[in-house]
């Protein structure tokens, strides 16, 4: 689960986020609704999420406030 988490630290430390065993999947889950691919797809996810964040500040803190709504 969740390939990709260790490459969004900064990501989530912005969101205020502590990733912890309890709240994992949940975080997970909602990232996965975020960038629009079905849950469990973490290579498409991982993908999506480069493309939209890479160089795009803002980009970005939309990003992390969509996160923060969903949790």
């Amino acid at each position: 689960m969740s390939c990709y988490f260790r490459h969004l630290k900064d990501i989530l430390d912005g969101a205020r986020i502590e990733v912890t065993p309890t709240n994992r999947k949940q975080i997970d889950q909602a990232i996965h609704q975020i960038v629009g691919v079905t849950y469990k797809d973490c290579p498409e996810t991982w993908k999506r999420l480069k493309q939209q964040l890479t160089g795009d500040e803002q980009k970005r803190q939309e990003f992390i406030s969509q996160l923060k709504s969903a949790l």
